[in-house]
């Protein structure tokens, strides 16, 4: 099946769109990026936005060149992908969310609505991201040159799960099918299968064992 392509949205010319792709009411797709002059981004030239078979690029939404969508995933209403994301296969990106430039997100990932993801960070598949969550990459705040070689965001390893409002610190690691609560702020890594808490995060317990992953 062609792609279906809303009369008001924006599909800029190389857009590479699957079989049976829909791009809704004024959404943007393949727009290149604008850069401030402090930005620590890449300014190499971007390759078109690929956008996999069933994938939906709903109302408002905007990604970027240089970016692929993997297929029958959702890209929601007024979210935005950035500039050399990779998602992958059957991810949900929800209402009004961000996922910055350079990013990795997984099969199956599920990102809820107003979360941010910033960017350098890792999600790796079946990630669960609870609404508001908050993703940092820059221990220094915009301040001193030192900080452009350590920017990175967190890692989130296989089928962790991330509370409604948590804020991840830079470059944390967050274990295979951890759980991480709601409101938490995560300022060292966690450790897989454990459940953290609290300001700063603590180890409350271990994820119970009907909670984990089936694998196939």
């Amino acid at each position: 099946m062609p792609a279906e392509i809303h009369p008001t949205a924006t599909v800029y010319p190389g857009t590479v769109l699957g079989d049976d792709v829909r791009v809704l009411e004024y959404a943007v797709v393949g727009k290149q990026p604008s850069l401030a002059r402090s930005s620590t981004a890449s300014r190499d030239p971007l390759p078109p936005a690929e956008i996999g078979a069933r994938v939906v690029v709903s109302t408002g939404a905007i990604v970027f060149a240089g970016s692929s969508v993997g297929a029958d995933s959702i890209v929601g209403d007024q979210s935005c992908i950035r500039e050399r994301v990779s998602m992958g296969d059957n991810c949900v990106l929800g209402r009004g969310s961000l996922i910055e430039n350079d990013t990795t997100i997984g099969n199956g990932a599920r990102i809820q609505a107003g979360a941010y993801i910033t960017a350098y960070s890792t999600l790796e598949e079946d990630v669960f991201i609870a609404p508001c969550v908050v993703t940092t990459n820059d221990n220094f705040m915009g301040r001193t040159e030192r900080r452009h070689e350590l920017i990175k965001g967190p890692t989130i390893r296989r089928g962790a799960r991330i509370g409604g409002g948590a804020i991840l610190c830079p470059a944390v690691e967050i274990g295979e099918e951890a759980f991480v609560g709601a409101g938490a702020v995560v300022t060292r890594d966690v450790a897989a299968r454990m459940v953290v808490v609290g300001n700063p995060a603590r180890v409350l317990r271990q994820v119970p064992a009907n909670e984990l992953l089936q694998d196939d």
